[in-house]
């Protein structure tokens, strides 16, 4: 059987992948010294310290544990804290080794984006891997691999799944990748969607159909039975904390119109040179049906009932987007191949039917010009995200980081903390800890947005001390002690405020 990565590996063709890893490469490290140059090297996002200090106490204790000695299942991606723990087995800098696997899982998903759109576009020559090239460097992605997050390493699988479908063999890898995607994000359930869609359509007779079905469906049982059963021995609970704990907070979210929530969603790739794209996208949705392409078909409805799902259940936009961010990558790539379906329409029609190679002047031109369009935009974002991704990193650093330090240097020992975000928290505070958004405490997910029951609770478990943003507990927080507040510059510039330490109760 032919290996389905015969592509990556065809006598001097890999020199484009080589050049899609190494523009990937360089964003990430524009991204870290911009970074740098603004506060210093850091992640973006609270929850990328929920990682590692889930991945530093299994090396440590050889337990799955945020707090030592209290297993939780406040991880959603336990394979990515896995890989994070082989960092701290090899006693390697927990930036370097993350950044490292973000950089890898970024040059991997521009090198397969490429072979996919290569695959689904048809008839592409070009020496140069411009999808490659524009998923490596598109700010959302390039933000996404330095952030600390699983994120990538999902949009990947994501990819690989795709770009696999429509080799059509193999389905046991297939149904193997969507097993082992639910480690990375429960969301990965989802890919079998798709891939169900594909065969019953492709599949001549039932007997072949569900032959093909159990050649997936099987291998992929095998992961996400233990996935299930992990989550269930660690936690009582079938999924991690954090898919429970996150809808109960945003529920309120639910009340906007499913419509205003759904085009709230499906509007974050088009926030830069994804714009410029959705014409092609569009065009490669109408083709696929005209075509009856039940591959493209599988992957365009799998987009839209992704962000669907997400309207429904987690309608959230905040940092960026961060959770549609894996399935961006299936917009851009889509989206291009549109527009080489555009420009070869166009041709045919005005040359195709007189046996005439010669391009008109004005498709030349316009095709140049969209093209250095979308190269000028995506330029620009290179600086506007690299700028917007060392903003969010000295945030979390001047507050939640320089308070966790603060705790862990002037509160005693055994004192316990209540707080909304835990990540730097775990990994600095050194104390045991009451989670308000309910990731390791599942037991307030029922009044998670109840100050007064958040209040009777914190009293109720002995809690010392309560660290927030005031904005967001103003109750909780009304004529109570400040015993620290930091004096950061970033969040306050950004429109937030700054972190604080209350006296409790």
């Amino acid at each position: 059987m032919n290996n389905p990565f015969n592509a990556f590996t065809e006598g001097g063709k890999n020199v484009r992948y080589y050049i899609a890893g190494l523009v990937a490469l360089l964003a990430v490290a524009i991204y870290l010294a911009v970074s740098q140059g603004v506060h210093g090297v850091g992640f973006p996002l609270d929850d990328a310290w929920i990682h590692q200090t889930y991945a530093r106490n299994l090396v440590a204790f050889q337990e799955w544990a945020f707090i030592p000695g209290q297993p939780s299942a406040g991880s959603t991606a336990p394979l990515w804290s896995i890989l994070l723990s082989a960092g701290y087995l090899l006693n390697l800098s927990p930036y370097f080794w993350t950044f490292l696997l973000g950089t890898v899982s970024l040059a991997a998903l521009a090198i397969c984006g490429e072979m996919w759109f290569r695959r689904v576009g048809g008839g592409v020559k070009s020496l140069v891997p411009w999808v490659g090239i524009f998923l490596a460097g598109e700010w959302h992605l390039t933000w996404s691999a330095a952030s600390g997050m699983e994120t990538t390493l999902f949009a990947l699988i994501i990819i690989v799944v795709f770009y696999l479908l429509t080799k059509k063999e193999r389905g046991w890898i297939v149904g193997l990748l969507i097993g082992i995607s639910v480690w990375i994000r429960p969301d990965g359930i989802t890919l079998l969607g798709p891939a169900l869609f594909q065969y019953f359509l492709e599949c001549g007779s039932w007997k072949e159909r569900g032959k093909k079905s159990a050649s997936l469906i099987l291998p992929g049982l095998i992961p996400v039975t233990g996935y299930l059963i992990f989550n269930q021995v660690i936690s009582n609970t079938w999924l991690p904390n954090t898919f429970f704990a996150k809808q109960a907070e945003y529920a309120i979210s639910q009340q906007i119109p499913i419509l205003d929530r759904f085009f709230s969603l499906i509007e974050l790739p088009l926030i830069g040179a994804g714009v410029l794209l959705l014409p092609g996208f569009l065009f490669f949705i109408w083709k696929s049906v005209k075509n009856r392409a039940w591959d493209r078909l599988a992957v365009e409805l799998w987009w839209l009932g992704y962000i669907l799902v997400y309207a429904f259940r987690l309608p959230v936009t905040y940092q960026h987007g961060r959770y549609l961010f894996p399935a961006m990558p299936v917009f851009f790539i889509g989206g291009m191949v549109g527009l080489v379906e555009i420009s070869r329409a166009l041709h045919l029609r005005n040359h195709g039917t007189q046996g005439d190679n010669q391009e008109p002047r004005w498709l030349r031109l316009g095709r140049f010009g969209w093209t250095a369009a979308i190269a000028a935009l995506w330029l620009s974002m290179i600086a506007v995200g690299a700028f917007t991704y060392a903003q969010d990193v000295a945030i979390i650093d001047t507050e939640m980081v320089a308070t966790s330090r603060w705790i862990a240097a002037n509160t005693p020992a055994g004192a316990v903390i209540g707080a909304h975000d835990i990540g730097a928290l775990g990994y600095f505070g050194n104390h045991r800890i009451l989670d308000l958004a309910g990731l390791v405490s599942p037991d307030v997910i029922p009044f998670i947005r109840d100050e007064t029951a958040l209040g009777n609770y914190l009293t109720q478990h002995g809690a010392s001390f309560l660290m927030t943003f005031p904005g967001w507990y103003p109750k909780l927080v009304q004529n109570r002690q400040v015993l620290f507040q930091t004096s950061g510059k970033f969040s306050p510039s950004a429109g937030g405020e700054n972190m604080s330490v209350f006296q409790w109760p």
